[in-house]
């Protein structure tokens, strides 16, 4: 007998090219995601802007982590004489009560990493639900979390902050929890206007056709490509954060318990005339800090917007 080669065959064929087709969003998303993150890497690299945020941030995240190895001094020590200007003993000089200004920014850097590290989680994870839960559920549940979202988005985090630290007292712990909790909203946004563009791509309806439950099409098809636009935008909410943390300490709300650069530059207030090194050093970290966040958010935003 002959094989039969009419409409049969080809109809196989098909069959078995459509099976590979797939199968192969899954099976090469790992390797497709890490190839995508190495070339955004590469072109983030390129750009100015990209190289001088990762330096500032970079910098400012290696001396939070090595504060107590950097730091000449205990920051609430006093080591010397009062308001002395910079010198070799102390390269910023020394505060009202002669304690060390070089060791109080260091140590500033890790109270400032502290906060931008904890809220980012908290942000990282409420935005990220209520954003993927609500584009790809739709209907009544993306209704409710939206308006939920835009009630977030018009709180003013600065006065509530002021709210809740006046009743309950100044401590890191809750003004992280404050921030944390109202800082979300925006990322929300992102997360789920990526998500709604997401949801309909051949590789998540190959991944329904091959039988795969909601939850793991979220967690390994959309979330992976989902999340670096969310970060991007991670970056500005984090700089505004550090923003509200220092004004938060410069009007005497911080943690007096900690070195801020924010309670640094409060401290200043009463000796600008006369000790003009107390209020530059401290709010030329935080410039640092804000400036590398916002150019690195700038450049990562460019670098995924060219290459899509």
């Amino acid at each position: 007998m002959t094989a039969r080669t009419g409409p049969e065959a080809p109809s196989l064929d098909r069959d078995v090219d459509a099976s590979a087709r797939t199968e192969l969003p899954a099976a090469g998303l790992g390797a497709a995601v890490g190839t995508s993150r190495r070339r955004v890497l590469r072109r983030l690299l390129r750009r100015p802007a990209g190289v001088v945020g990762i330096v500032l941030t970079g910098t400012v995240v290696a001396v939070g982590l090595l504060a107590p190895v950097l730091a000449p001094f205990d920051p609430f020590a006093v080591v010397g004489p009062s308001l002395s200007p910079p010198s070799g003993a102390h390269p910023m000089g020394t505060d009202a009560l002669g304690r060390d200004l070089l060791s109080g920014v260091i140590f500033g850097a890790r109270t400032t990493l502290v906060v931008a590290g904890l809220v980012g989680v908290l942000v990282l994870l409420i935005g990220v639900v209520v954003g993927t839960v609500s584009s790809y559920l739709g209907g009544w549940a993306d209704d409710l979390l939206m308006r939920l979202t835009e009630l977030f988005q018009v709180l003013p985090r600065f006065f509530l902050a002021i709210v809740v630290i006046a009743f309950f007292g100044a401590g890191l712990g809750l003004l992280v929890l404050v921030l944390g909790l109202t800082s979300w909203a925006l990322l929300a946004r992102v997360v789920r206007s990526e998500v709604l563009s997401l949801k309909e791509r051949e590789f998540v309806d190959a991944a329904r056709a091959s039988g795969a439950s909601g939850a793991r099409i979220v967690v390994q098809e959309i979330l992976p490509n989902a999340l670096p636009a969310g970060t991007a935008f991670l970056g500005l909410i984090l700089a505004q954060v550090l923003l509200i943390e220092a004004s938060l300490g410069f009007i005497g709300l911080g943690d007096p318990n900690v070195v801020s650069w924010g309670y640094l530059a409060s401290q200043a207030q009463r000796f600008l005339r006369v000790a003009w090194w107390m209020s530059v050093f401290p709010g030329l970290a935080i410039a640092v800090a804000v400036l590398g966040l916002n150019l690195l958010s700038d450049a990562v935003t460019d670098v995924l917007g060219t290459s899509r």
